[in-house]
């Protein structure tokens, strides 16, 4: 028993739910981790690839779990002028970051993953709340009949 009684002991009890605000920004900050990774995978030469399950039935009704890789395509791409750009997306729709300004601009691939990690800082803290949930908004907007 002595060694509990160096523990701190109290009744705080674990939150079952998370708030959709959270949602939303763990939601977007493992896509983020996604585009990361494939970033830094390019910009060695490599490939980059996400695994998911899928269930599949065989022939005689059985359910079995399979493993299949999911296409992660890049945020980003090379403008005219030899810059490179990038879209913040929630689902099918870019963020807004500014004012009618959703395109972030770089000047180099090297400046890639520092940008991408960046971002996923500013998710993690909070920073794009309203322009997530103005992207969720229309985002939801499609699927209403």
């Amino acid at each position: 028993m002595s060694a509990l009684a160096a523990l701190k002991l109290t009744t705080a009890k674990k939150s079952q739910a998370m708030t959709p605000a959270v949602h939303r920004r763990l939601k977007l900050s493992k896509k983020l981790w996604e585009q990361i990774e494939l970033a830094k995978a390019t910009s060695t030469g490599g490939t980059f690839v996400v695994r998911r399950f899928k269930n599949v039935r065989d022939d005689e009704g059985n359910s079995r779990s399979v493993e299949l890789p999911k296409k992660v395509r890049p945020w980003w791409w090379n403008t005219t002028d030899g810059k490179l750009a990038m879209n913040i997306r929630y689902g099918a729709r870019a963020i807004e970051l500014g004012k009618g300004k959703s395109t972030i601009e770089m000047a180099t691939a090297d400046d890639l993953v520092p940008t991408l990690e960046l971002i996923k800082r500013a998710v993690e803290a909070g920073e794009l709340d309203a322009q997530i949930e103005a992207a969720g908004i229309k985002l939801r907007e499609g699927f209403v009949k």
